[in-house]
């Protein structure tokens, strides 16, 4: 396995179980990406026009800061990449961690967590944090529990 690294945003700790199983399997660092001000139950009422998760995916240019700038990815070759999806999309706070790194030359795959929604609008989204070194390619999207060979062998796909 080349050296990779398992960044995630998880507001439920869904994603974050996901994020666990992959470093365990690829045998990847792990890195949570982390708000600078926590998301509060009332931050994440995907109902509520008024909320904070509902304004930041309305405006594209939202970028949540980080609570650091601290993820080896300097040191990795591959990065699986990992978040729920929002509006059909990544969290905005996926683009600040774009933006906030060298990512050339990286291989970054993306996981999502979902109730039901794929992809969508996720890669295009996404592809405008990066420059044009960068690889980045859809991965899986978790609808629910995977066990443990699911999980091996989307990663024995990945030709890794």
């Amino acid at each position: 396995m080349s050296k990779s690294l398992v960044a995630y945003f998880s507001a439920s700790g869904v994603t974050a179980d996901a994020a666990k199983k992959i470093a365990e399997i690829t045998g990847s660092k792990l890195y949570e990406i982390r708000p600078e001000v926590p998301y509060t139950q009332a931050d994440l009422n995907w109902q509520d026009q008024n909320s904070r998760s509902s304004v930041e995916m309305k405006d594209k240019s939202s970028r949540p800061k980080t609570a650091d700038k601290n993820a080896p990815v300097a040191q990795s070759d591959v990065i699986f990449l990992g978040f729920p999806i929002w509006w059909y999309t990544a969290p905005t706070i996926i683009n600040t961690f774009l933006e906030s790194y060298d990512l050339t030359g990286k291989r970054i795959i993306l996981f999502a967590t979902s109730g039901s929604s794929g992809f969508e609008h996720s890669l295009s989204d996404l592809k405008n944090s990066l420059n044009d070194k960068v690889t980045v390619e859809e991965g899986i999207v978790i609808h629910g529990k995977q066990d443990s060979d699911a999980w091996k062998k989307w990663i024995a796909s990945l030709g890794l």
